[in-house]
């Protein structure tokens, strides 16, 4: 497709109203182009007019921004972007009912032909709907609303047929704008922000964009800095942390030949990686078909209402015509024909769901169409994985440990010590021991420079000797210091799930600091509230000892633990859970989390999870608080318990105004009036959803999603 003709109508910072004359015409599709500018980073809305052909655009940045955009809508290909089609993109009309409203208004000024003339134009898309239905489609919905509409103008009731096709546009306009505004934050919160690269190209080392990376192409992480694609080591050495994408709490060696993953972040050293995947074959055509596909799999009360709304044109129909062969009462036909149940059934179904997406977005939690509420509805056990989920993946100390014969050093002397040292180094351990002697207002003490040895620890002259704190491994194998006369206290510090960090000097060890990944604060509620809210199981797996593991389910009070469990084992266990019979949610947020969630009932995935555990997850927690998971369960169960008594009332109301349209004691007026004004009732309900009962999100500013390769 050409390049788009533009002009700038009006600017003001952060938004651009832009007037499009091809907006509107064929191969230019609004919803597409909304779509192709909403991928952009920087874009937080678009709104498109076809009428006036223009497109406003909000945006955060400045002009170089400004201009970015500017050029990718010029670059605008005329086709849907990955996964978003046609049906998810229609347009809220709110043309009909404009049209409809200033039909009503300007009928009491027409003589009779007119008023009849006027109506059968405005209802006329009504009826050619109704017509086509017909004809390739069978007895549907569509077919009594034109019955209905058409029989009123017929019969001269034209304020009923416009009133009566007045809220069918009104209904349909309701649904659409919902699943509109719910499609866009879908693509909005997923949307990809890929890191930039180093890349070697022509013997010159040039950064990029890391959706511009080609496979085979070598690219160089420093430290600091985030690994863009999926590839494995050629050169280098470096102390990676992939919390952010696998979940694991602490920092892993990699050198040659390992793999890394995207979004991992080199904490020291400098890396030399081969591409392996990038691009769309690891973040956006994937994420994109997977929501897509999501939004389309219509949930199984969905469906049924649609069945039993089907169902019910014929019970109308038939019931119409009985009433007419038995009568020959035209008014009385028409007033039967005037309740439609089809109206509260298939729209206040799917507004429910798509409300409940919204009310959950707002505390927190994006839910992927209306199956995944129902069946998060249905769950009896919660499976969770441990790190990253139910504890953060930061670390704090919890023992300083002097051992014996290590001399006159006294346990905050040994802090003050290691953390004097440790400050030098950027992962995770040493953070947490340099935050512990701040917490505690130790003084620095002055050392010599600090030698490293990447991924196992570090050395410095102190204090007329030479400290050493690392790995076991490190200070036994490398520095020949033994620990193993305090071989009981560091297997009972592993017993309480504690992670140990050797020091020692060149007289031998000196003492042992224990570090924990720390529990999150609102564990014990969120689980507490879970079995308030029916769930009958609380289940951990984790890769941990057992010894640690165990300690923390008892201390969370879970009814099962499984401990030194390899990735590809914990789809295994869920799947055991479902032959005996239970409804399984899994809630993890590593790569290789990817086959649990897929395997449950329910997936639910961590904030600061992988790109394919969100891709693959049912719902996604867009805030780092586990209590998102009981907001979750609430609200999906209040959302099905609306759901279910929008039916009842649907089919109670409507079923009452049947029959007395089939007794004669209603008027085709006041049958529309009733049926129609229960119809918005139910639609108002759904929309207005349902508001969790649980502690509500701190006002604080949501941080945005991690990108995937970010």
């Amino acid at each position: 497709m050409p390049a788009i003709d533009y002009h700038l109508v009006h600017e003001v910072p952060g938004r651009l109203r832009l007037h499009i004359p091809a907006l509107g015409e064929p191969g230019c599709e609004p919803g597409y182009l909304e779509a192709w500018m909403e991928a952009a980073a920087a874009v937080s809305a678009v709104r498109s007019n076809r009428a006036a052909r223009s497109l406003i655009i909000h945006y955060q940045g400045n002009a170089s921004t400004r201009g970015t955009l500017l050029q990718r809508l010029q670059a605008f290909p005329g086709e849907p972007i990955p996964g978003f089609g046609a049906e998810g993109l229609r347009e809220a009309e709110w043309a009909p009912m404009l049209t409809t409203a200033m039909t009503l208004a300007v009928l009491p000024f027409l003589s009779p032909p007119a008023r009849l003339l006027l109506t059968l134009v405005n209802v006329g898309s009504t009826l050619a709907k109704g017509l086509d239905t017909l004809i390739n489609h069978g007895i549907k919905v569509e077919v009594l609303d034109a019955i209905a509409v058409g029989l009123a103008a017929a019969d001269g009731k034209v304020f009923t047929a416009n009133v009566t096709d007045l809220l069918l546009s009104l209904g349909e306009y309701l649904e659409v704008r919902t699943e509109r505004q719910s499609d866009r934050l879908l693509r909005r919160l997923l949307r990809p922000q890929p890191a930039m690269a180093w890349v070697e190209r022509a013997g010159e080392l040039i950064q990029v964009d890391g959706a511009e990376v080609q496979v085979g192409e070598t690219v160089v992480i420093g430290t600091g800095e985030t690994v863009a694609v999926d590839g494995r080591v050629i050169g280098g050495m470096g102390l990676v942390n992939q919390a952010a994408v696998t979940g694991e709490d602490v920092p892993v060696r990699k050198e040659a030949p390992a793999r890394v993953i995207a979004g991992s972040v080199v904490l020291e050293g400098r890396l030399r990686i081969t591409a392996t995947q990038v691009g769309a074959e690891t973040s956006t055509a994937r994420i994109a078909r997977f929501i897509q596909e999501s939004l389309n799999r219509g949930a199984a009360t969905q469906r049924a209402a649609d069945r039993l709304a089907d169902q019910r044109v014929y019970l109308t129909l038939g019931t119409g015509a009985l009433v007419y062969a038995l009568t020959r009462d035209l008014t009385r036909l028409q007033a039967v024909f005037l309740v439609d149940y089809s109206c509260a059934l298939k729209l206040g179904t799917p507004v429910a769901f798509k409300s409940g997406m919204h009310r959950a977005a707002q505390q927190g939690v994006l839910m992927k169409g209306g199956e995944a509420i129902e069946r998060l509805a249905e769950v009896d056990t919660v499976v969770f994985d441990k790190t990253g989920t139910l504890t953060h993946s930061d670390l704090e100390v919890t023992d300083v440990l002097v051992l014996d014969g290590s001399g006159d050093c006294t346990e905050t002397e040994l802090l003050a010590l290691v953390a004097s040292v440790e400050e030098h180094a950027s992962h995770p351990v040493a953070q947490a021991v340099v935050d512990a002697a701040r917490e505690r207002d130790l003084q620095h003490i002055s050392h010599g420079e600090v030698d490293y040895m990447v991924a196992h620890g570090l050395s410095a002259e102190v204090q007329g000797g030479r400290i050493i704190v690392g790995s076991r491994h490190f200070l036994e194998e490398h520095m020949q210091i033994g620990f193993g006369r305090h071989e009981a206290l560091i297997e009972a510090l592993h017993a309480a799930g504690k992670t140990l960090l050797f020091v020692g000097n060149s007289r031998g060890p000196v003492g042992l600091i224990a570090l924990r990944d720390t529990l999150r604060e609102d564990a014990a509620a969120t689980l507490a509230r879970l079995r308030t809210l029916g769930i009958e199981q609380l289940v951990m797996i984790t890769g941990d000892r057992r010894e640690k593991a165990l300690a923390l389910g008892t201390e969370l009070g879970l009814d099962a633990v499984h401990a030194e469990m390899p990735p590809e084992q914990k789809a295994g266990i869920i799947e055991a859970l479902q032959r005996a019979g239970r409804k399984v949610a899994f809630v993890g947020d590593g790569v290789n989390d990817g086959p649990a969630l897929t395997v449950a009932n329910v997936g639910i995935a961590m904030p600061r999870g992988a790109d394919i555990a969100r891709a693959t997850a049912d719902i996604v927690l867009l805030d780092d608080h586990l209590r998102a998971v009981a907001d979750a369960r609430e609200i999906a169960g209040r959302t099905m318990a609306l759901i279910k008594s929008n039916f009842r009332t649907a089919i109670g109301v409507n079923t009452g105004v049947l029959a007395a349209a089939v007794f004669g004691w209603l008027s085709p007026v006041g049958s529309a009036l009733l049926h129609n004004g229960t119809t918005v009732g139910i639609l108002l309900r759904a929309l207005a959803g349902v508001q969790p009962t649980g502690p509500q999100p701190s006002p604080t500013p949501r941080r945005q999603l991690p990108a995937p390769g970010a």
